[in-house]
């Protein structure tokens, strides 16, 4: 496997070496994200034999919305094509099946854990916590290397908390350099709240639900965004240049235009194109 950490394609998922197996380990319920319910285990009704989406560009029209916003952080080529071996589960036992379904959700957590740690390392002003970012993503990076067995049994609860502490560090140390206040807003409940052109310099939005929020020209350069709900957010013409920790599956669930800037490792979503 690829030092994940020198590349970073292998943090983003790629549909042509995996097995379709965010289309099958994972279950959905119906609702405006989704057309119909999907348990666990059960391949979507969309899944081809070849392991593509049937209807991978007309999803949002055929109300798959939150297949659009999803990203594994690669963790599925890595299951299918490393941690399994390039064994199908179509092909392969039951168990064998099984234990793929339940592991590929745990190497995709610990997947999510390696992109935050390296981009938390490529912040100069998180150095002096670089030390045990290092040795943390190390950790990581041998926990998501185990074998299926080993995988079954990460608590990766536990995990994430330990790299949670330091991230929050690397974020805190970034922010220090913002002038302002600075505020904490963190698990902020700002659903709809309307944001319109807001200062949010170096604020905290650190699980903070902002689904449908107005945040329309808004400046969030060097905001932590780490684990916000960015569902239906507008970020028409918002600067998120330099945001820490903002993800593509953020940047797909919102809205935007083509004046929208962020982080020049994201892409523009393509259903932002016509929009604002």
């Amino acid at each position: 496997m690829q030092d994940l950490t020198l590349d970073p394609a292998g943090l983003r998922g790629d549909c042509a070496n995996c097995f379709g197996l965010c289309c099958v380990a994972l279950p959905f319920a119906r609702s405006a994200d989704f057309a119909v319910d999907k348990r666990a285990g059960t391949p979507c009704r969309n899944l081809q034999d070849d392991h593509r989406c049937g209807i991978h560009t007309r999803l949002r029209q055929e109300g798959f919305t939150g297949c659009t916003v999803y990203d594994c952080f690669g963790a599925g080529q890595r299951v299918s094509q490393v941690t399994f071996g390039g064994e199908d589960w179509r092909e392969g036992s039951a168990e064998r099946a099984r234990l793929m379904f339940e592991v590929f959700p745990v190497v995709r957590q610990l997947h999510e854990l390696l992109r935050y740690l390296a981009e938390a390392l490529a912040l100069p002003a998180a150095r002096p916590v670089h030390a045990d970012l290092r040795r943390v993503l190390k950790r990581t990076e041998e926990l998501a290397g185990g074998s299926p067995e080993e995988l079954s049994r990460v608590d990766v609860g536990a995990h994430r908390q330990e790299v949670g502490g330091l991230l929050l560090r690397a974020g805190e140390l970034t922010r220090a350099g913002v002038r302002g206040s600075r505020k904490d807003r963190r698990g902020a409940d700002l659903m709809g709240a309307r944001l319109k052109g807001a200062d949010l310099r170096g604020v905290s939005l650190r699980g903070a639900c902002l689904i449908a929020a107005d945040l329309t020209g808004a400046d969030l350069r060097t905001a932590d965004l780490l684990g916000a709900d960015l569902r239906n957010a507008d970020l028409t013409d918002a600067d998120l240049t330099g945001a820490l920790f903002l993800t593509q599956p953020q940047l797909n669930a919102a809205r935007g235009s083509a004046g929208t800037r962020f982080p020049g490792a994201l892409t523009r979503p393509a259903h932002w194109v016509g929009e604002g």
